[in-house]
């Protein structure tokens, strides 16, 4: 993309930074680098000194001890449930969404309470340096209106389901209101839609088959869980005869819109499917841990070259929305899993929390690196905490070393929503009162 710049140059903002990892097709990391953002978007990223000397731009900031990164991008969450954190743990997954997850949603879930769990979800994101979220929940339409009150990036789950709740009576109610969402806010250039069905289990054929020409009409994402239990197996053979992924095959959507999140339990002629096929997978390691559903059999779909994401499902499940805390979960079970301390190194984590869920929602022209042409969404991270001392490579101190703790500053779109850790466009103070609302509510009820 070529920028018409005046003869003074003048841009919107200069980030010079310590270090600038633009997780590129080189792996680069570059020292003593600036990022140059006019109205949204990265200009040029060059040596800070010639940015200096090209560039004058209203505002510079000058962080000299930094690392920047493309902002993280969770590829799967549940956000408003975030209200519902920590309400039944340590318990089966089944057992969980049975007894107390959707009994709760049945009470409690409307408009009003996903509007303040998103926006409690992107303030919790947004300090954790996740610029983007690919979330699936009722009430897309709450969910739209808090990202975009926030500043955050969202791609909104047009979600379904065969039974009714209080969002939608049957599945298609589900989808003609999904639809006539994305048609009254698309184009917008913080909003991008996915299809969300959720589950092998609680979506019929007929569904799917709906949803498969709708989305190769629209061009959008297939955002759904897949093969995350075995119990979710179990009921396929019960039900169909055939595995949840066979079951999508015949259906037709095994392909490269399909994002199929968790995958835990894959045999060897399912990964060969789903390599063939060109789909994307998300990641889900402390949910996968937290609700005992077992290992991802991630080494195996790394070897075969299957784009992998990396989501922290919702906070009810996790119990954090931390993709930092994803990323070192992730490579380190890889190691452990396959017996090979060269399986998922850094570099690939950090483009596993990026460009790949940029990839797999579609959006990788747009965000997931750091390049000229592309959306300013950009995480910096604090690198001057003593436990971070000494630095000889700052992408493994990323992985390895860092946390949240240490984000400092987001901008989405150029847009800074987070400085020298305080958010710059959410109240605290209102997000804790909302959250004890709610918190007394539920209580009330249980």
């Amino acid at each position: 993309m070529t920028y018409l710049m005046s003869d003074t140059n003048e841009i919107d903002t200069l980030i010079e930074a310590r270090w600038v990892i633009p997780v590129d097709a080189k792996r680069s990391v570059l020292s003593n680098h600036a990022v140059a953002l006019h109205q949204g978007s990265i200009v040029d990223i060059l040596p800070s000194h010639a940015a200096r000397a090209k560039f004058n731009p209203q505002n510079t900031v000058d962080l000299n001890n930094h690392a920047l990164i493309p902002g993280l991008i969770n590829a799967h969450t549940h956000a408003a449930m975030i209200l519902m954190r920590g309400l039944a743990d340590d318990l089966p997954l089944m057992t969980w969404l049975n007894k107390y997850i959707w009994p709760t949603e049945n009470r409690h879930v409307n408009e009003s309470f996903v509007l303040d769990g998103t926006r409690l979800a992107c303030a919790e994101m947004l300090r954790s340096g996740i610029t983007c979220f690919n979330d699936m929940y009722f009430f897309p339409e709450a969910i739209a209106q808090g990202a975009l009150e926030t500043g955050i990036r969202a791609a909104i789950g047009m979600i379904a389901i065969d039974f009714p709740t209080p969002y939608a009576s049957d599945a298609d109610d589900y989808l003609a209101k999904g639809m006539a969402l994305r048609d009254k806010l698309h184009p917008n250039p913080l909003l991008s839609f996915c299809f969300a069905p959720h589950a092998p289990y609680t979506v019929s054929d007929r569904t799917l088959t709906h949803i498969l020409t709708y989305a190769e009409q629209l061009e959008v994402p297939i955002h759904i869980h897949l093969h995350e239990t075995t119990d979710e197996i179990d009921i396929g053979m019960k039900s169909h005869g055939i595995r949840p992924i066979e079951r999508m095959q015949q259906i037709g959507m095994l392909g490269p819109n399909l994002v199929a999140v968790h995958m835990v339990h894959l045999n060897d002629i399912e990964i060969q499917l789903i390599q063939q096929h060109g789909c994307h997978v998300v990641h889900c390691p402390s949910s996968n841990l937290k609700l005992a559903n077992g290992f991802a059999p991630i080494p195996l779909l790394l070897d075969n070259c299957i784009n992998i994401a990396l989501g922290t499902d919702g906070a009810a499940s996790n119990n954090r929305l931390d993709i930092l805390a994803e990323m070192r979960l992730a490579a380190l079970l890889a190691k452990a899993t396959s017996c090979r301390a060269d399986t998922l190194p850094a570099y690939h984590a950090l483009e596993m929390a990026t460009i790949n869920g940029a990839r797999a929602l579609g959006i990788d022209a747009l965000t997931g690196s750091l390049e000229p042409g592309k959306a300013a969404d950009i995480t910096a991270i604090d690198f001057s905490d003593l436990h971070l001392s000494p630095c000889y490579e700052p992408v493994s101190h990323l992985v390895y070393a860092a946390g949240r703790e240490q984000v400092s500053h987001v901008w989405v779109n150029g847009k800074i929503l987070l400085k020298n850790k305080q958010l710059t466009v959410l109240d605290d103070a209102e997000l804790h009162r909302r959250a004890l609302y709610w918190e007394d509510n539920i209580k009330s009820s249980i």
